[in-house]
């Protein structure tokens, strides 16, 4: 203890450090037994552990606390390290931190229940001051067992993080995991959906004088604990504020993955999107474990595909954009779709107004959105007709210039 000046402390006229250390082992003994009544986590505890570890940490906790009320002075920093070794015991058994933390508190309470009944009417000082002590020894005392239990979690998640990283290395490298995951605690499912994400902005991303990196955060730990909450199994994911790789396990073998499967992946990314409040853009592809790395490759095409396409946010699969995917492919076909355009190029007003009127389907939609008049929108369609020979206007010549449009952005990302 720092200090050695006796306070001089009395409750029932004698000097309460020497009368509790009397009692210690008796009373070491009460404390345990009510803190496995009052915890029920505290019951389910090995009984080899509770009369061993459980009550060796009680009976040093009542010791540093004798030393405080003998000296008035808090626990040393050896004190505070073996209870700061105790609660990450304790997290390593996985007991909650508000749990472990209740059972240093109801053990003070049962020390001041044994000694309230006692004191004297002249002792009434003491006792404040006593009370004021404990307070003082509980706010030394709480953070060290908070710090030591948390250090330990903390080190336990991290190693849990690095195996489940490996995990997923594995499948996205197409490497056996059988043993990564058997180090990790998982069992590989039959089928990994994989999701290929594109994440946009939340607003508070871009307010001024917010941290972006932090909103960015904020968001990302969203959008991973209601993707958690939402899939069955480990979720393994590789994710950033702005997207990434997430495998999330399914007990169907892929290609027996039914309409109403990925109507529910859909209804659950749209609940990801609105708990992260942001958009999300996302592909998916299905595949056993050993067919993660081409799935996740497909899935990853997709998105771009979607994405340069001009899709809303949402999921989509290679059935939901064919013709682009296929567009997207080199060939001479592809080249020659694209060559179709060549005569808009340097004209952003006219590809923009056609991608727009493509989309839309309407020339006052398109002047909506372009915030033009509709005669401008005339114009430049004509102006498209006259330079490439296809009027978006004629039904018959919409698929070949959408199949274009998908050629010349395929062409323009290599």
């Amino acid at each position: 203890m720092t200090g050695d000046k006796d306070p001089g402390f009395r409750i029932g006229g004698r000097p309460l450090a020497e009368r509790l250390a009397e009692v210690l082992p008796s009373l070491a003994k009460t404390v345990l037994s009510e803190i496995v009544s009052r915890i029920p986590e505290y019951r389910l505890l090995p009984a080899e552990e509770l009369s061993g570890d459980i009550t060796h940490v009680i009976e040093q906790n009542l010791r540093s606390f004798i030393d405080t009320l003998r000296t008035g002075a808090t626990p040393t920093r050896e004190e505070l390290d073996f209870l700061r070794e105790s609660a990450a015991r304790r997290a390593e058994e996985g007991i909650p931190i508000d749990i472990v933390l209740t059972a240093y508190h109801i053990g003070i309470q049962v020390v001041w229940a044994s000694l309230t009944p006692d004191a004297r009417p002249d002792e009434v000082a003491d006792v404040l001051a006593v009370n004021a002590l404990t307070l003082r020894y509980l706010e030394v005392v709480t953070p060290a067992v908070g710090a030591g239990y948390l250090d330990e979690r903390q080190t336990m998640f991290d190693d849990e993080r690095s195996a489940r990283h490996a995990v997923l290395s594995a499948l996205l490298d197409g490497e056996p995991a059988e043993v990564a995951a058997g180090q990790a605690g998982l069992r590989l499912p039959p089928c990994y959906i994989v999701l290929a994400a594109s994440v946009g902005a939340h607003p508070d991303e871009e307010v001024d004088g917010v941290d972006p990196l932090v909103a960015g955060r904020r968001k990302l730990r969203r959008l991973r604990v209601e993707l958690e909450r939402q899939i069955r199994g480990t979720v393994l994911t590789s994710l950033t504020p702005e997207g990434g790789i997430a495998l999330l396990p399914h007990e169907t073998a892929a290609d027996e993955l039914s309409t109403r499967d990925w109507a529910r992946l859909e209804r659950v990314l749209a609940d990801v999107a609105r708990t992260a409040g942001a958009e999300v853009f996302a592909a998916t592809a299905a595949a056993e474990p050993s067919g993660v790395h081409v799935a996740a490759r497909l899935a990853q095409d997709v998105l771009a595909v979607a994405t340069a396409a001009g899709r809303p946010p949402g999921l989509y699969r290679l059935d939901d954009v064919l013709l682009e995917y296929q567009l997207s492919r080199p060939g001479p076909a592809r080249d020659r779709l694209a060559i179709r355009l060549a005569p808009l190029e340097g004209n952003e007003e006219l590809l923009q107004t056609l991608e727009t009127f493509l989309r839309r389907g309407g020339r006052r939609q398109t002047a909506a959105a372009l915030h033009v008049h509709p005669n401008t929108v005339d114009y430049r369609l004509r102006r498209v007709a006259d330079l490439t020979g296809l009027d978006p206007t004629r039904l018959e010549h919409i698929a070949l210039l959408n199949a274009a449009l998908s050629a010349r952005t395929a062409t323009c990302r290599e």
